[in-house]
């Protein structure tokens, strides 16, 4: 029992350290995936074999502007696409992850951390930016802490400027002298295994090398300083090479952007099909590999595409004449020889087919938020989260922290994403907490990733509480399962009256009843009551039907709600669902809406009953105040109650009176 018990704990904690290193990397790569299409589309058409020229047999002169752009011909070394890749994009990259650690003055050390490795070695440095913008960030937040509050009044800035130009310093130097280096030895250590491999007939299991060291943009050190040179070999004496296909395949990174493209969410979902094209078309295999940096777990995916489609290779001895440069589908069929199409063409296929397959696999069974998708909330996501949730911290009174003499000041409520599920949910505590008299408390909602140690109490769903303590270790920690009606929250207001004693002298805690429902947010058309009951589709559709018919969004929006039912329940409990679009569907939405319809027979929302189907149409950052004032309403039985009895749309407007964002 106590090995068992043993085996479970650890397991969890694998479970949580796996999920915070790939949030990390996610948050670190997402926001500059723009930056990396940018880069991707003038490579694919201003390099010497780009678009314009025709993939090289354009006759473009050396001297156009074409070539000025690309940097060939008679302006060989400079143009956009070296120093974008060499110099912007790892800047941006160490400067977001400076930033996630400390703000903006982290993300401004971490980008000069950033440029130390980048001036250190000859090939992109994307590893080295990972690395020295989040230790850039945390080093210079625990130096500023030494001095915080011992500054004489008036040197401030002084200060401040001088410890992060005096820092950087040193950490650019460090970056220069010790951490490129270290960057290179991987490199030349990787290209060795390949070497190996290659030496004795093991092609297929180069991939365990050639895909992970592709992700960390080593694909070119990998590709030119060994693949090449052994293939050109090889092909002056047969005519042909494998080799030249090993890496320059562009089959694998095609079945991993339409695994994104059908099974992705949020940003990535969106902009994966813009990233084929360049990939696929322009052989730009770059922008792909954010892709598996977000959720590295995605390499397996690599690695099974390029298993797959050097087998087929080997199979059918199958190779090209020359390097595939670059390597684009174009590319590679006009390298083919006679002798080969079948092999190649299959191989390609082969590759996309096995690495679609493994990324979908794990794309669909990944229940983890993304942390672009604003409306994406919790409550049944993490019912399907792997692993188990965490004894301990599922009693709140057995933690022994909060005393009399340890007043609580500050809750957070947490999730994953920071947006729809803990909105609602520190809604509801917040109206509670202040109900009581405590107006002083604040509760706020968070991402777990943007947690500090300076609150007081953490509220989260019950599967995320481990990776909150990691975070806020020395605060008391809530597990809830329901965030509309958990009694959680009660036994919150009981352990803030124990540690504050009496409240504050306030006077009545926001009512908010008297303000009126703004009929351009909910119209007496948009209220229906249907008699029976409906299936989860049919109730998602009829709210759907009422928001386009108020002309709050276009027809399209319908179909966006359904896909969003696909990825995350909308159930909310107390019989409540709330189907709503996705974020792509914002185009969609002609101003902020809501509709309502009640069933009289419970509709069946993955095994939860529901009677009440609010569809939700938001524009900008008005969902969150809707599921605010939503929320307040469904945690009073009361109010529940009288939606149940009404029989006029009047009447549900009077219980929904302060429903509107504004």
């Amino acid at each position: 029992m106590a090995s068992s018990t043993h085996a479970a704990t650890t397991s969890g904690g694998v479970r949580v350290h796996v999920q915070r290193f790939g949030t990390f990397l996610s948050n670190m790569v997402m926001p500059n995936i723009g930056a990396f299409i940018a880069w991707g589309l003038i490579t694919a058409l201003f390099i010497e074999k780009g678009w314009l020229n025709w993939g090289g047999s354009g006759g473009l002169a050396p001297d156009s502007w074409v070539a000025k752009i690309g940097g060939w011909g008679d302006f060989d070394g400079g143009g956009i696409v070296g120093p974008m890749i060499v110099y912007l994009l790892p800047i941006l990259i160490g400067y977001t992850g400076g930033k996630m650690m400390y703000d903006t003055r982290g993300g401004v050390i971490g980008a000069i951390a950033t440029m130390g490795v980048i001036a250190g070695t000859d090939i992109p440095m994307f590893m080295g930016a990972m690395i020295m913008g989040p230790l850039a960030g945390w080093s210079m937040k625990h130096i500023d802490a030494i001095w915080d509050g011992k500054i004489k009044p008036g040197f401030e800035m002084l200060v401040n400027n001088f410890a992060v130009g005096i820092w950087g310093g040193l950490l650019a130097a460090f970056g220069f002298f010790g951490m490129s280096p270290v960057v290179e030895w991987i490199a030349g250590r990787l290209s060795d295994g390949i070497d190996l491999l290659v030496t004795n007939n093991l092609l297929p299991f180069t991939s365990l090398i050639i895909e992970p060291a592709k992700v960390l943009f080593l694909n070119n050190a990998l590709n030119h300083g060994v693949l090449t040179p052994l293939g050109t070999t090889e092909a002056v004496e047969n005519g042909k090479s494998i080799l030249f296909l090993l890496e320059a395949n562009p089959g694998p990174g095609l079945g991993l952007l339409l695994a994104f493209t059908f099974f992705g969410k949020g940003l990535a979902k969106a902009s994966a099909p813009g990233a084929m094209i360049i990939h696929f078309f322009g052989g730009i295999h770059e922008i792909y590999f954010p892709y598996v940096l977000m959720k590295p777990k995605l390499i397996l995916a690599m690695i099974a595409g390029g298993m797959t489609q050097i087998f087929i290779n080997v199979l059918f001895s199958s190779g090209l004449r020359a390097p595939a440069a670059p390597g684009s589908i174009i590319a590679v069929f006009a390298q083919t020889p006679g002798s080969s199409f079948i092999g190649v063409t299959l191989s390609v296929l082969g590759g996309a087919g096995a690495t679609f397959l493994v990324a979908a696999f794990l794309l669909k069974t990944d229940r983890a938020e993304d942390p672009e998708d604003q409306l994406v909330h919790a409550t049944a996501s993490m019912e399907s989260m792997k692993g188990k949730s965490s004894v301990a911290s599922s009693t709140l009174l057995g933690t022994g922290v909060a005393t009399a003499g340890a007043p609580i000041r500050s809750i957070v409520f947490a999730c994953d994403a920071g947006m729809g599920s803990s909105a609602m949910g520190a809604s509801v505590l917040r109206k509670k907490v202040h109900a009581a008299g405590f107006t002083d408390v604040t509760v706020v909602n968070k991402a777990i990733a943007n947690l500090t140690d300076t609150y007081d109490v953490v509220v989260t769903h019950q599967d995320l509480t481990d990776r909150a303590r990691q975070k806020t270790g020395s605060a008391i920690h809530v597990s809830v399962e329901n965030f509309m009606d958990s009694p959680r929250y009660d036994e919150v207001v009981e352990l803030v009256q124990h540690s504050n004693g009496a409240p504050a002298a306030t006077g009545p805690a926001g009512s908010g009843a008297d303000a009126d429902l703004s009929t351009a947010i909910l119209g007496a058309d948009a209220i229906v009551f249907e008699s029976g009951g409906a299936s989860r589709a049919e109730a998602i559709a009829r709210a759907g039907e009422l928001l386009v018919a108020s002309g709050a969004v276009d027809a399209s929006y319908v179909d966006s709600m359904h896909e969003r039912e696909k990825s995350v329940s909308t159930y909310m409990g107390n019989l409540l669902a709330i189907p709503h679009g996705t974020n792509e569907a914002k185009p969609s939405i002609r101003r902020t809406a809501i509709s309502f319809v009640r069933y009289t027979d419970a509709v069946d929302w993955k095994g939860k009953e529901v009677k009440f189907v609010i569809g939700i149409a938001a524009a900008g950052d008005d969902h969150l105040k809707l599921l605010g004032k939503i929320a307040e309403i469904f945690i009073d039985a009361d109010q529940v109650a009288r939606l149940e009895a009404a029989s006029t749309p009047a009447e549900i407007q009077e219980v929904l009176g302060n429903v509107q964002p504004v």
